[in-house]
Parts: structure tokens; C-alpha cells; sequence
């Protein structure tokens, strides 16, 4: 029941990610940064594709993925159909990822050290859940702030 609600939510934000990012009515203003908004929502969309590809996709999913994370906050001018389909691409690997979860695999130890102590890898996933959730509702502000 657990990994069901988790894919529920993964992909009602993922697409909600996508929403957003198709919303912009100028393609430029997605990577737009003004005064104290430090990041674009294009960088917040390719820190959440690394982020989920690192630590579900990667590491559950065992997909291979690589992370280069200073490059999700440094690229800049990505178009906005080539950051739509990394998000569908994210979808994707998502709902396999989680596909191969049991409920008792969550109870777990994730495999990786992420904030300095062990935790389970169902509070991970929570956690990583919360993380999309934030800076979705960042993105959205960025566009309807600055989308003009």
C-alpha cells in the first residue's frame, strides 16, 4: 500500500513538474533568476530529474544513472521539450523503479548514507517525495513571478 501511495504522489508531482514547465508562455523566462531567487525553475527541474534518477533511479532501479549535480545548477538555455521529456523519461523510471519494491524492502536500510545517519529506505522515499513537493511549489511561483 505504501510503494502504491508513493507512486500516486511521484507521478501526480512529476506531471504537475511537467504542467509547470509546459506553462511557461516564454520559453526564456525559464531560466530567468531576479534579485533574491537564486535559482531557475529550468535548474530546479534538471535538480530534480539528478535527484530522483540518483537515488531512486540509480540506486533502487539500478539503471546506471550518473549524477553530475553542479551541472543541474549551471546548465542553462535546455529547451523547454527537451526538459519535458527528461521529466517523462523520470516517470518512467520511477514507476519501474518502485515496481521492483516490496513493502518489506522499505523497512530497510537505504543502501546509502544521504544525511549523515541510516535510515529506512520508505523514510527516504517520504523524504524525496517532501524534496519534488518544495520545489514544485518554488517553480510555480518562478512562473507566475516572472513569466512575463
Amino acid at each position: 500500500m505504501v510503494i502504491e501511495s508513493l507512486k500516486i504522489l511521484f507521478n501526480r508531482d512529476l506531471n504537475k513538474l511537467k504542467f509547470e514547465i509546459e506553462s511557461y508562455e516564454f520559453e526564456k523566462q525559464i531560466w530567468v533568476i531576479d534579485k533574491n531567487i537564486s535559482n531557475s525553475a529550468g535548474n530546479l527541474c534538471l535538480h530534480l530529474i539528478g535527484n530522483l534518477n540518483t537515488y531512486i533511479g540509480a540506486e533502487i532501479g539500478k539503471t546506471g544513472y550518473v549524477r553530475n549535480r553542479p551541472l543541474e545548477f549551471s546548465l542553462k538555455d535546455i529547451p523547454k521539450a527537451e526538459l519535458i521529456s527528461k521529466i517523462e523519461d523520470t516517470i518512467e523510471v520511477i514507476n519501474k523503479s518502485l515496481d521492483s519494491l516490496t513493502e518489506k524492502d522499505l523497512e530497510q536500510i537505504y543502501p546509502q548514507i544521504v544525511f549523515e545517519k541510516e535510515m529506512t529506505t520508505g523514510f527516504f522515499l517520504v523524504h524525496l517525495s517532501t524534496h519534488l513537493a518544495y520545489h514544485l511549489g518554488q517553480i510555480n511561483y518562478h512562473r507566475r513571478l516572472l513569466d512575463f
